[in-house]
């Protein structure tokens, strides 16, 4: 379990990152890192289906609010700060790059009989579900609460970027209003 500590470790120093730091682009892309770390840590905790969610509302949301500060942030410089800016990206690459490995080692081999609580499950609602695999049958049965909760909350992120993207005033004809 290092690997969440580490995680929560990360999570936490782009929190702050993001709070103290003054360029407004900056703070975004630090909120993002934050949201990639929970992703990453869902992952770990072996759940994909919240790692999945998280991932897509956290690129949603980190487009709307890169779009949205692009235009009121400073201009932008490269000048000066190539090679941090280059080192920086390196080093988050070869840090997800790391626990992702990590995180997917730890994956049991395909077709592996699950262990516990699964396997007793699946022997107990194959006959009753109608299901052919295990996954079908969990998701069909204990899960599909939380799979519509899960379809709603990218209906909504999906909604939320047409609302912001859309240009405001836009209609078709001249109406005189």
């Amino acid at each position: 379990m290092i690997e969440i500590h580490l995680i929560l470790i990360f999570m936490i120093a782009a929190a702050v990152v993001a709070v103290f730091v003054k360029d407004l682009l900056s703070s975004v892309v630090a909120i993002g890192a934050v949201g990639i770390g929970l992703t990453m840590g869902f992952l770990i905790l072996k759940a994909p289906d919240l790692a999945i969610l998280q991932l897509v509302v956290e690129i949603l949301s980190l487009i709307i609010l890169v779009h949205a500060t692009i235009r009121t942030d400073l201009p932008f410089s490269a000048s000066g700060r190539w090679l941090f800016n280059t080192i920086s990206a390196l080093l988050f690459i070869a840090t997800f790059l790391f626990i992702a490995y990590i995180a997917l080692k730890k994956l049991p081999q395909f077709g592996a009989v699950p262990p516990g609580a699964a396997y007793q499950l699946s022997e107990n609602w194959f006959g009753e579900g109608g299901a052919k695999n295990i996954v079908a049958l969990i998701s069909l049965k204990a899960r599909s609460i939380d799979t519509l909760g899960g379809i709603a909350a990218l209906f909504t992120a999906v909604v939320g970027v047409l609302a912001i993207a859309r240009k405001i005033g836009r209609t078709g004809g001249d109406d005189g209003l």
